[in-house]
């Protein structure tokens, strides 16, 4: 960790010319800025917290630990660095408020700087952690899923993974982890004075229930307690559904039936098709006759009896005509039927098709157009 050399220097005057050196007035570079913060906005605050500290040193050594903690937790929120946490929790031990002296303590110890100046210090700071810490309770809490918010006692510790031990006043302490695309978990717990609990808690995705305890491990004179802990709500076990059934064996036949008289209607369409056009032509070429012999139907009864040929040529190309395009029809609903017989989805299927054939009559005959539907 960086020190300004004023900083230092006021460090080293306290611990080396006051008797009792509890508080250290240094100030340390200031730590990186947060996003949207200006490195001359980060730099004013550095400063700030700087004469903070300052200020809480006269009224540290004047005994006015209250008007120095005041100071102090400002500095703290400007510039959270060692050295105001190791002055903080010096104070808050003289407050006899060993929960805050343990929490900014044991976060002064974790990030102590390597330096050989301020190496003396560092056995004051770590007896009045233990002296502190066996007044209190420590919880270890531990959370799957790196990000989702801690809370003890529905307030925010910090977010996972947490840095070093929560401590709390001796007693039962609910545990909590939340995150936005998780189910939250939480857990009660309970610890003696100088004991420690450890909690895991093992978060799922949301909407997927799950019902699993979180484990509970107490050290030095701590205990868990099995009732009243809320953990996580974990799945059925492995095995215990049954797996969804396979979809029906198709039967084949009545598509084979369905097509080979759909095959049937569509001959016999065409067959009388073709009938019908080859009678239409006989009768155009009838037609084409009595008009060369300058005769008429109408008004011609020498021609009456080509008249009525003709009459029985056209009736019977009509009728072909008409045969044949109720064979296309029929020929297009047995294809329909049998066509969504073999597509129609199975019944755990996700997404049904169909098809459909329809006959399209044609001034040259009849066609079919297929339309297909999801």
């Amino acid at each position: 960790m960086m020190m300004t050399s004023r900083s230092l220097a006021v460090l080293l005057t306290v611990a080396t010319l006051v008797a009792d050196p509890d508080i250290a007035a240094a100030q340390p570079a200031a730590p990186p800025a947060a996003p949207g913060t200006t490195p001359a906005s980060a730099a004013d605050a550095a400063k700030r917290a700087e004469a903070l500290v300052d200020k809480a040193k006269s009224l540290y050594l004047a005994g006015k630990y209250q008007e120095a903690e005041e100071a102090l937790l400002v500095a703290w929120a400007l510039n959270p660095t060692f050295d105001v946490a190791y002055n903080l929790g010096n104070t808050e031990y003289k407050l006899q408020k060993h929960r805050e002296a343990a929490q900014y303590l044991s976060f002064a110890l974790r990030n102590w700087p390597l330096l050989k100046t301020v190496a003396k210090l560092k056995p004051r700071a770590e007896q009045w952690l233990a002296e502190s810490r066996a007044q209190v309770g420590a919880l270890k809490v531990s959370v799957t899923v790196a990000g989702a918010e801690v809370l003890v006692d529905g307030k925010i510790v910090g977010r996972a993974p947490l840095e070093g031990e929560v401590f709390v006043d001796p007693g039962e302490h609910r545990v909590e982890a939340s995150h936005m695309d998780y189910e939250p978990a939480s857990q009660t717990v309970s610890v003696a004075k100088g004991g420690t609990a450890e909690v895991k808690l093992a978060i799922a995705l949301a909407k997927i229930e799950a019902q699993a305890s979180a484990g509970v491990k107490t050290e030095g004179g701590g205990s868990a307690t099995g009732a009243g802990v809320v953990g996580p709500v974990a799945g059925p076990p492995a095995g215990s559904v049954e797996p969804p059934p396979p979809p029906e064996k198709r039967n084949w036949v009545p598509v084979i039936a369905l097509g080979a008289a759909s095959a049937v209607g569509l001959g016999v369409g065409i067959g009388m098709t073709v009938g019908s056009n080859n009678a239409n032509s006989e009768a155009r070429a009838q037609k084409g006759k009595i008009f060369a012999a300058g005769g008429g139907c109408l008004a011609s009864p020498s021609f009456a009896g080509q008249c009525a040929e003709l009459r029985r040529t056209g009736e019977r190309a009509g009728r072909l005509g008409d045969i044949a395009l109720g064979s296309y029809i029929a020929s297009g609903v047995l294809a329909t039927a049998a066509l969504t017989y073999a597509l129609w989805p199975a019944r755990n299927a996700e997404k049904a098709t169909a098809v459909f054939v329809v006959p399209e009559p044609r001034v040259d005959g009849v066609g079919f157009v297929m339309v297909s539907a999801w």
